[in-house]
């Protein structure tokens, strides 16, 4: 059965308990619907309702937007049935979005039967390499799916996972990995010549993803980077600093992607393995913004200390703008400086949404 945020906690996260009941049926709502929208995007806004609230939206806004997002997107229905999957056959639909019906409704029996931990656990070895689904979405899904403790999200966010799955495949067996340190895997391409001035096939970041896993000298960087139990905790200030670097919307996923991977390490189990498939997919984005060297350590320390506005101030700031992206940076920066105590996370959330310069 499926299970969601109780009343109670619900009194503790959002304005009050009817902000909590009306999300709760937005999201249920939502739910009915594709996890992309034409063509091929990310359909974010499950996973921003929940952000919004959090961040103090009333049930009034939380309308409003979920309102204004469908309409706008024109966010269309999951896809109609095709043929009904079992254990044997679902991994015969994986990267087929004209599935994501047929996938949802097999992960929503099985979670209803394992629970939503125990099913990713059991499916994530299989879906781990395809993280790059829908440009990372999927994984976005699946930990905002865990932050609600709703399995009914487990299941749509496993099936939305499956069916825009997107994996480097091809990686030679006796590669051995040797690499540990995240940021000189950056680094180290820059000196490639045939890493720089790369035409963008289309606007979608998964498809630049997709186009960077079939060039020669970026298939020979993958499978290089060991597992360590630290991989996730490296990689966060890397991505921290090169989004305060560029504010770029490519690096704005590398940030929020770490907060995603932590909410969804407990349930699964190899956390620094799928942290590992996620950094190729930063490595890829990487030369998307042109792979600028990051900030210098003096550079990172001026901005933490630069004066910024009240966090309340940020949040309201977040709320009211339409950008998706906004709700989600500045909420996943919000909970990561509670994690790391990184002041400079409040700073690019304050860049984000145009309080401070920068």
């Amino acid at each position: 059965m499926s299970q969601t945020i109780s009343a109670m906690q619900a009194s503790q996260l959002y304005r009050d308990e009817a902000t909590g009941t009306r999300l709760r049926e937005l999201i249920a709502d939502v739910g009915r619907r594709s996890g992309e929208f034409p063509d091929d995007l990310a359909n974010h806004l499950p996973m921003v309702l929940e952000a919004m609230a959090r961040l103090g939206a009333p049930a009034a806004r939380l309308e409003a937007y979920a309102d204004h997002y469908t309409r706008s997107h024109a966010v269309p229905m999951q896809p109609p049935a095709i043929s009904a999957l079992d254990d044997a056959t679902w991994r015969s639909a994986l990267g087929r979005r004209e599935r994501e019906g047929d996938l949802r409704r097999y992960f929503s029996a099985r979670v209803s039967k394992e629970g939503g931990s125990a099913t990713a656990r059991a499916v994530m070895p299989v879906l781990a390499p395809g993280i790059a689904a829908s440009a990372t979405h999927g994984l976005m899904r699946l930990a905002y799916a865990f932050l609600r403790n709703d399995d009914a999200e487990v299941a749509a966010a496993l099936g939305y996972w499956a069916a825009t799955y997107l994996a480097y495949e091809g990686i030679p067996a006796e590669r051995t990995p040797d690499a540990t340190d995240p940021l000189s895997c950056l680094i180290d391409m820059r000196a490639d010549p045939a890493l720089h001035n790369l035409d963008a096939p289309t606007h979608l970041l998964w498809k630049w993803i997709e186009a960077m896993g079939k060039l020669p000298a970026f298939r020979d960087r993958l499978g290089r980077l060991v597992a360590g139990p630290d991989f996730l905790d490296r990689i966060r200030p890397v991505s921290l600093a090169l989004y305060a670097g560029t504010m770029s919307f490519e690096a704005l996923h590398a940030v929020t992607g770490c907060h995603w991977l932590r909410l969804v390490s407990p349930n699964i189990g190899k956390p620094q393995s799928l942290a590992v498939h996620f950094w190729e997919v930063v490595m890829a984005l990487y030369t998307k913004i042109g792979m600028p060297l990051p900030p210098t350590s003096e550079e990172l320390e001026e901005w933490r200390h630069l004066p910024l506005p009240a966090d309340a101030e940020i949040a309201a700031a977040a709320v009211a703008s339409d950008d998706e992206h906004d709700h989600s940076l500045v909420f996943s920066a919000f909970e990561e400086y509670r994690y790391t105590g990184d002041r400079l996370y409040k700073v690019v959330a304050a860049r984000r949404v145009g309080l401070i310069a920068g």
